[in-house]
């Protein structure tokens, strides 16, 4: 089972900016080649880094408010949020080192 958590406008507040922990959001559609790649390196590092680190699917079709309000212009989009802030964000397939090192730097 994957801690990877699918979020929607409606709870994007309270799962992403009131957050305890740091949150790695991932913006992607289901229609996206690079994100369904993707999806399954997030689920892994969302096990790993689970109580850590919380990751989160966003999709932009489900959530156009959140997309909009982060200015996302395409998938995937890796948004890295501390304390509520964005403190680093990524474009594009990652490898799951290049991920674990940027999550990391959020711990």
């Amino acid at each position: 089972m994957s801690d990877l958590v699918h979020v929607t406008d409606a709870d994007f507040e309270s799962e992403v900016l009131k957050s305890e922990i740091p949150v790695l959001v991932d913006f992607s559609a289901a229609w996206c080649s690079p994100c369904l790649r993707l999806r399954p390196i997030l689920e892994d590092l969302a096990t790993e880094y689970s109580g850590r680190v919380k990751i989160v699917h966003v999709d932009i079709d489900q959530a156009q408010s959140a997309a909009s309000r982060y200015k996302v212009m395409s998938v995937p989009t890796l948004k890295f949020l501390k304390g509520g802030e964005i403190v680093d964000e990524a474009i594009g397939l990652m490898s799951k080192s290049d991920l674990s090192s940027r999550i990391d730097k959020l711990l």
